[in-house]
């Protein structure tokens, strides 16, 4: 039967109107789903309270889920539904599993007590899986269709429009990936609530899932336009059954007694055309090369997780604008429209010039090489922050600072610290005790303070006649979130003052007492002190990831200089390793990308037989996949202490990996499939007919075997007649 022609459709310069709207629906899908992943490994940690690697572990998980699901989307369309139905049905799957996560993420509807915290973060958590899990199943279902259905939009003799349609598709790619990683950290730096104020991570979910709901109705739109081809089977499902005859076949016949064949796919040519299993033979070619490449790919997602994470302890002030740690992926995508002009035009020419003999395989080694550069310069990175972080107590240990609030100096011994404190002032570094100890006071006050093992406190020294009084105050013991700065007011006035800054509240602050911390964002904060009508303004700067407590002692009074008495005591200094400092693992990383993937993704379509390319295609991915469960498994299963060590490790197995990938490249032979299916195309007449033949002989036996059962059966019926009678 042969295949119906293509309807016409109407067309602006040359193209189908019909790819405009897929043009359109790709741009807000991508931004839909980069939009959401840009924050989500934040998301996981500062919402749901997870930690560093329980976050990276979900976040790998999603990602490898996404990249597994394109196979089952692909047969889906081939054999049952049809290109556009699975758009439609898996969009539409898509979107409430947008609409599912930006849900899970509104911390009103369990915050009971109005604290900005949810009360049941089981059911927030439930709500995200749930989200996640759509979503992976409607991008990973509609990714292999997308590119296919556009495509198929056009005439026979349009190729030349075809070619730049696609162009025009994986600028869209780029242009919603760029967009969204810019957008959607912006979204999520915002504050909201009903009750309470926090990060708006609702928002930065709900926009994208918005998005997806435009991309939704505009396919939907173009639905008379499109050109739309029935099912006609899926070629990745006669390849599996190909495959598992020639297995099964080969195992049936493992006696000796049974001649060797060249390969062990040729055990498939009782039952599939010779042209068929040469195809499978080249695919399996290719899909062998692929075995080491999941590792370039553990490598590569990280930007997502360990990467954003790392930028939260890093000092984001870039003068003119302050950049989120979310929004550093940013860097990829602009860093891919530079240099792919750049290396296809400049680069890759300059090599030819010197008589290089560039292979692809040799480019996807280089690509392999860079990446795992990338990975020493993130190491080298994580080494010079962990040299700016606070050393916070061991599980064993506890960490005491003193303030003195006396009008006069102290002078102070804590176990065998001696030192001696100003009048409204505190000792500039943490004590650590590794059990209880005695503090003197000279010339006679004895304390003996016990130890809380794994904490920070604070003991601030009040005048209490006729002697001193010691209180007792929990610190953080761990960076501040999200790059905000911690800070609380000590109340060493004689009556109750209340403290804002901005729209954050310290509440009342009754004399000799401590405030809450306050989460506060970089920049000129003006805190207002004020009892009654009276009001005192004090403003100070403040970076990333600090912790300050700020005194006001009993001298304090109103008036037009009055902040003159307030005290900072530093507790935790801020993020000062420049995040700039990243640039560098991201301009190898993508460096690293553009010579592996782009030219991964040429020599398997080079490589690969022309009704097979989607087979391929769906390896590549499924090696995107793999990837992913590694970094997982590595998150879960490593046992190192220091970030760096776990970057290093990283970089090495990559390395490993490619010196075993060059070996394999070495022996790879390349070859012409058009050349080669052409040859079978041509297979001589002789042989067809032999083919026909057997497969008559074959039926003939059948039959025969069929007419002897009968006569047996008959014979049995006579003989039991008989026995009857007598």
């Amino acid at each position: 039967m042969g295949k119906d022609p293509k309807k016409k459709s109407a067309t602006v310069c040359g193209f189908p109107i019909s790819i405009f709207f897929i043009v359109v629906n790709e741009f807000c899908e991508r931004f839909s789903y980069y939009g959401m992943r840009a924050v989500l490994v934040l998301y996981f940690k500062y919402f749901l309270r997870w930690d560093d690697d329980l976050s990276t572990t979900v976040y790998h998980t999603f990602v490898a889920l996404c990249y597994l699901t394109p196979i089952m989307g692909a047969i889906v369309a081939d054999s049952w539904l049809g290109k556009f139905k699975t758009i439609v049905y898996l969009s539409i799957v898509y979107t409430l599993g947008q609409v599912v996560l930006a849900v899970s993420a509104i911390h009103d509807i369990t915050d009971g007590d109005r604290d900005g915290t949810p009360d049941n973060l089981t059911l927030h958590i439930v709500l995200s899986m749930l989200g996640l899990g759509l979503i992976a199943l409607g991008t990973g279902g509609i990714k292999p269709c997308v590119s296919a259905f556009g495509g198929d939009q056009f005439q026979d003799h349009q190729e030349k429009q075809r070619g730049t349609f696609f162009s025009i598709f994986y600028l869209s790619i780029n242009a919603g990936s760029l967009l969204s990683t810019v957008i959607t950290p912006i979204l999520r730096a915002q504050e909201c609530g009903i009750y309470t104020k926090q990060k708006c991570y609702s928002l930065a979910f709900g926009v994208p899932a918005g998005l997806m709901v435009v991309s939704l109705i505009v396919f939907i739109i173009g639905s008379n336009m499109y050109v739309k081809t029935p099912p006609q089977g899926n070629i990745m499902v006669k390849v599996f059954s190909c495959i598992g005859f020639a297995i099964k076949n080969r195992f049936r016949h493992r006696d000796n007694e049974f001649p060797k064949r060249t390969h062990w796919m040729d055990w498939a040519d009782e039952k599939y055309d010779k042209l068929l299993i040469a195809q499978v033979k080249m695919v399996l070619k290719v899909l062998f090369l692929y075995i080491p490449l999941p590792m370039f790919w553990a490598l590569f997602d990280q930007q997502g997780s360990r990467w954003t994470l790392q930028a939260t302890n890093m000092d984001g002030n870039f003068g003119i604008l302050t950049i989120q740690p979310d929004q550093m992926q940013t860097v990829n995508p602009i860093l891919i429209l530079l240099l792919v002009p750049i290396v296809e035009s400049v680069i890759y020419p300059l090599i030819a010039k010197c008589k290089i003999n560039f292979t692809p395989l040799r480019r996807m080694t280089v690509g392999m090489f860079f990446a795992a550069l990338a990975f020493i310069a993130a190491a080298l990175v994580q080494i010079q922050i962990d040299r700016t972080l606070p050393k916070f107590p061991s599980s064993i240990e506890g960490q005491v600072k003193f303030i003195n609030m006396d009008n006069k100096a102290l002078s102070l011994k804590a176990g065998t610290h001696e030192f001696t404190l100003d009048a409204f002032t505190a000792n500039p570094d943490y004590l650590t005790f590794d059990q209880p100890f005695d503090l003197n006071v000279k010339p006679d006050f004895n304390y003996s303070v016990p130890l809380t093992p794994g904490s920070r406190k604070t003991m601030v020294i009040v005048p209490d006649t006729p002697s001193l009084e010691l209180i007792p105050f929990t610190d953080v013991n761990a960076k501040p979130e999200q790059g905000a700065n911690a800070i609380r007011f000590f109340n060493g006035w004689s009556s109750v003052l209340n403290v804002t800054v901005g729209n954050l509240d310290f509440g009342d602050i009754s004399a000799n007492n401590m405030s809450v911390y306050v989460a506060v964002p970089k920049g000129s904060a003006q805190f207002k002190i004020q009892r009654s009508a009276d009001e005192c303004v004090y403003t100070q700067e403040l970076g990333f990831g600090s912790s300050f407590t700020l005194i006001i002692p009993p001298t304090f009074a109103f008036g037009s200089n009055c902040e003159q008495s307030i005290r900072s005591v530093l507790d935790i200094e801020q993020n000062s390793f420049h995040m700039a400092w990243q640039i560098p693992q991201y301009f190898l990383i993508t460096i690293g990308e553009v010579v592996f993937s782009v030219t991964g993704l040429e020599f398997s379509y080079s490589q690969a037989p022309s009704n097979m390319k989607s087979v391929l295609q769906a390896g590549w991915l499924f090696t995107v996949a793999v990837g992913n469960i590694i970094v997982l498994i590595v998150a879960e299963a490593a046992t190192l202490q220091d970030q760096w060590a776990e970057y290093i490790l990283f970089a090495s197995l990559l390395l490993l990996v490619c010196v075993i990938f060059a070996i394999m490249a070495y022996f790879y032979t390349y070859i012409d499939p058009a050349k080669i299916e052409a040859e079978f195309a041509q297979m001589d007449p002789e042989q067809k007919e032999k083919r026909r033949n057997m497969e008559m002989t074959r039926k003939n036996s059948v039959e025969q075997r069929k007419e002897e059962r009968r006569g047996s059966d008959s014979s049995n019926d006579d003989g039991e007649k008989k026995q009857t009678r007598i």
